[in-house]
């Protein structure tokens, strides 16, 4: 990755942070490449990997530090204190790996139309589906590979040219009203060109061949036949081979340190690649080597799958992910589940879910709080509703503005005005789920749902300080705070 603009922060490590997760969105193009990745991050600072369908009593060890990946697009991971007692806390760091996208579906042809091959796609999540519009495209995702043999293999695609588009229309073709509100249907106008049409096959060409042992099976017959050229070339095997596929498209324009002074990161999927980058390598950092001898809980990054679209899935934050990790984790550990020490563990347990906020947008002021107006670069944001779409209340809050104390970095608070809709994130859902104490915190930007989106650069680093100081100081927080005594009415 070039280095296109000089960071504007002068500290050397937040410099490098930005420019590593620069890197990382430029690679991790889909949820599935996104775990892949973290997996070889865990890997090289000495996780160990797990496989979820074998035993794990006598795997899992005090001062031991593991990961496990679900459906490739979640992934788990965790180190145990190297002082663990059995009912020791959980502190948790949940993210999601999805963003809103164009994905193509399954039967990815489309009739050409007016001399031109396009994909059938369809939309993933709340995406600003205006700014995907003229934008040069790339697509990739994870292929299910059949040999000759018939062994199945699952490989990672991501094919960084510009393939695709979706051109719009000229300003000369719409109405008076078709320019003042841009509405695109999804159906029929957020469909991409892939290539120019090719010619007709000439007349008689195949007539009477009949049926042929070599046919395609149905599903491959219903591929855009230029989309598996691509996908065979990138794989390097044949277009028959491809069996299966999940795809999404993306902006092929390369993410970028941004502004002037190169104080921005701009590019696709910050929301919420860039909780997973920070959330990893905070992990990382706080179980090296050493880290751990001390600690008598479980240090643990979640990262689900299918946020954008509710969580309500397998690899998603409303399954059974995170009630199943720490149950394996405690039973692992000798703590029978839903015994007394799981209860008291869990009870003891914190989950800060990592989910970026919205930063006051300098052309739509109004559309912020008076009194809670987050800026870009200036720490993270600590997410409020009265109404329970984030599942922050007031000892939660406490706790994150007091990590940020001891971590020495800047925090922000956020609530939605009383006449706006409100988002939610993962923290509700797994605080509901399992009982346990939460968080809503992100990092503050601009364009959120966008094809293209920015944030501030420091705010990596601002972070990072934060979850660190999470999994190496919260037990003393904690302990602070199992000493208040229970309020009391006053007579």
């Amino acid at each position: 990755m070039k280095e296109n603009a000089r960071p504007a922060d002068s500290d050397g490590g937040a410099r490098e942070r930005a420019l590593r997760f620069v890197n990382f969105l430029t690679a991790a193009v889909t949820p599935f490449h996104a775990v892949a990745i973290g997996s070889q991050m865990l890997e090289r600072a000495g996780f160990v990997a797990l496989d979820e369908s074998a035993q794990w009593a006598g795997a899992i060890t005090p001062g031991g530090k593991y990961f496990y990946t679900r459906s490739d697009s979640t992934l788990v991971a965790f180190a145990v204190g190297s002082k663990y007692a059995a009912g020791g806390p959980f502190k948790v760091v949940g993210a999601h790996t999805d963003s809103p996208a164009l994905k193509a579906k399954p039967l990815t042809k489309s009739s050409a139309a007016e001399g031109l091959t396009q994909l059938a796609v369809c939309t993933y999540g709340g995406g600003l589906w205006h700014t995907w519009f003229d934008r040069d495209l790339g697509i990739g995702g994870l292929v299910l590979v059949r040999s000759a043999d018939g062994a199945l293999e699952k490989r990672l695609v991501a094919i960084h040219a510009p393939v695709l588009r979706v051109p719009s229309l000229c300003i000369h073709l719409q109405t008076a009203a078709e320019r003042e509100s841009f509405a695109p249907n999804k159906e029929t106008h957020l469909i991409p060109v892939l290539c120019a049409a090719p010619a007709p096959p000439s007349a008689g060409a195949g007539a009477g061949a009949g049926a042929s042992e070599d046919a395609p099976d149905p599903f491959s017959a219903a591929q855009e036949p230029e989309l598996l050229a691509l996908l065979a070339e990138q794989l390097r095997v044949p277009a028959a081979s491809i069996a299966s596929h999940d795809l999404t498209l993306f902006d092929a324009q390369p993410p970028a340190l941004a502004g002037a002074r190169g104080e921005f990161v701009s590019g696709g999927r910050l929301d919420n690649l860039a909780s997973t980058f920070v959330a990893l390598e905070a992990l990382i950092d706080a179980c090296a080597d050493g880290r751990l001898d001390d600690e008598r809980g479980v240090r643990c990054v979640a990262l689900f799958d299918h946020e954008e679209v509710g969580s309500a899935s397998a690899t998603g934050a409303g399954g059974p992910v995170m009630e199943e990790a720490i149950s394996r984790v405690g039973e692992a550990l000798g703590v029978l589940p839903k015994g007394e020490l799981a209860l008291r563990s869990l009870r003891a347990s914190f989950l800060i879910s990592l989910d970026n906020a919205h930063a006051v947008h300098p052309n739509y002021r109004s559309k912020h709080e008076a009194g809670h107006r987050p800026l870009m670069g200036k720490g993270c944001v600590i997410k409020t509703n009265a109404n329970l779409r984030y599942a922050t209340d007031s000892v939660t809050s406490f706790v994150v503005r007091e990590l940020g104390r001891l971590a020495g970095c800047p925090t922000q608070e956020f609530v939605v005005r009383n006449d706006c809709a409100c988002g939610s994130t993962i923290g509700p859902i797994i605080s509901e789920r399992l009982g346990v104490r939460c968080a809503d915190v992100g990092m503050p930007q601009l364009s959120m749902h966008s094809c293209r989106e920015m944030m501030g650069a420091q705010d990596l680093t601002h972070c990072h300080a934060l979850l660190t100081a999470f999994f190496r100081r919260f037990g003393d927080i904690d302990a602070r705070l199992g000493a208040c005594k229970r309020p009391r009415a006053e007579p």
